[in-house]
């Protein structure tokens, strides 16, 4: 398939010319009469539409999750050990109240370029039932051995000591391992800032909910024994401090470690040392975090509402800036990057405007659907998050980041796009048009003819 070069904007900078491939610099031209070949065998495909799978990686998947599951099972019969079954029954009602909220802001967060949904199960899962059970297990263990180590007889003080030292480093550890895992085993759905952002969340929301049935349960048992009031109950008062003043802060801390991950995954792999030392630092930092954190909470309510105050806050509103900021360069990067496909004849000019606005993503798909049918919307949804993959795998390409099959890997969602253009390409215009993204040029005006006797005319 002929090759046409690349407007300069699109050019690969020269310090990465030596890490990209060859094919980074020129877009395949489309030819109407030669529509792409199909890349091979489907079992092959590196993308396909996303309820396409297959047998071992179903197998696979039901392994993976098959272990989770047994992980969770005996972390639930160990909770309800500790807690009770009125207790257990209590803390789980009430745990379960934030999550959805949570997963939903950080769904939203990666609209942009969705991940499968398998991956954000796993992350919940591994943080709810496997890195949840590794922690409690760690720490139990952890506190026996400080309650031995110093001969301190108040449990109280071995608390404190296994809150602000011990439990921090087990516990950003077991969430990191998640993150790790996704770093080294699912490179095309990890690749940068916002991938690293959503999968911490998920993963620390998992842990956080198992932990909340742990606290609320053991104080809805304090509270069944005792006989406490309503309003003077513990659990009352775990209820507000947990779920409603701190429902972020696990989420806060191993985001920490996510960026790390995230700004590795957008590195050059020939940055071996700056792709080691980011997730070790962010690691660090969500360590750190959370060992502030805990102190302030186990030393005295002041010093808990003065680093609520002067750190958490602001933190979180740091964060939330960082991540809609992130979202927002993702669109940048679409709308930067898919104009050499239009150019080369693949898009039409006004879809590279609509790609990159989450309105005219959405209308594209009513006007398909109302236009076409329930089938043509769905096409029109793989277009997109195949033109998506596109114009990452593309920047990627130019940041020195792409694999060596980064050719393979363009021709076959080329071939993806081409088999949805009928329906795509007309939906997309008019979403460009109909939100105010693309403005069509002015027909040029009619020639003017004159009847009478003219030298000029042959």
């Amino acid at each position: 398939m002929p090759n046409d070069a690349v407007p300069a904007a699109d050019a690969v900078p020269a310090a990465d010319a030596a890490a990209v491939p060859t094919a980074a610099a020129a877009v395949p031209t489309a030819d109407a009469e030669a529509p792409p070949t199909a890349p091979g065998d489907r079992a092959q495909w590196r993308y396909r539409p996303r309820w396409a799978l297959r047998h071992r990686r179903a197998l696979r998947a039901t392994a993976v999750f098959g272990v989770l599951a047994l992980c969770g099972l005996v972390l639930l019969a160990l909770l309800r050990e500790k807690t009770g079954t009125e207790g257990f029954v209590a803390g789980l009602g009430l745990a379960v109240l934030p999550v959805p909220l949570l997963l939903a802001a950080f769904r939203w967060l990666d609209r942009v370029d969705p991940g499968p949904w398998k991956n954000l199960i796993f992350a919940f899962a591994w943080g709810s039932g496997a890195a949840a059970l590794m922690a409690l297990t760690a720490n139990t263990f952890a506190i026996r051995w400080i309650a031995g180590a110093t001969a301190t007889t108040d449990p109280d003080d071995v608390l404190s000591l296994g809150a602000t030292f011990v439990a921090p480093v087990v516990e950003e550890s077991v969430k990191g391992a998640a993150l790790l895992l996704f770093f080294l085993l699912r490179r095309r759905h990890f690749t940068g800032l916002v991938d690293g952002v959503v999968v911490a969340g998920v993963t620390a929301t998992g842990f956080a909910f198992t932990e909340n049935i742990l606290y609320l349960g053991s104080a809805f048992g304090e509270d069944l024994a005792t006989g406490a009031s309503v309003l003077g109950s513990k659990t009352v008062g775990t209820f507000f401090g947990r779920i409603v003043l701190t429902p972020l802060a696990h989420p806060l801390f191993t985001v920490c470690t996510g960026i790390g991950f995230g700004l590795a995954a957008a590195t050059a792999r020939r940055r071996r040392a700056r792709r080691v030392l980011l997730p070790l630092g962010g690691l660090l930092l969500a360590m750190g975090v959370h060992a502030l954190w805990n102190g302030s909470a186990v030393r005295s309510p002041l010093g808990f509402l003065a680093v609520y105050g002067a750190f958490m806050v602001p933190a979180l509103a740091l964060l939330t800036w960082l991540a809609i900021w992130s979202r927002q360069r993702e669109l940048r990067t679409i709308s930067g990057r898919l104009p050499a496909y239009a150019a080369a004849g693949w898009l039409a000019p006004a879809e590279p405007l609509a790609l990159s606005s989450m309105r005219a993503r959405a209308m594209a798909r009513s006007f398909a659907s109302a236009a076409y049918g329930p089938a043509a919307a769905r096409a029109v949804h793989e277009y997109e998050g195949f033109a998506t993959s596109l114009a990452f795998l593309r920047d990627r390409a130019h940041r020195g980041t792409a694999d060596a099959d980064f050719t393979a890997r363009e021709q076959e969602l080329l071939h993806h796009l081409w088999q949805r253009k009928e329906f795509a390409s007309p939906a997309l215009t008019y979403a460009a048009g109909a939100t105010g993204r693309f403005r069509p040029a002015p027909p040029p005006p009619p020639h003017r003819d004159y009847t009478g006797p003219n030298p000029y005319r042959a």
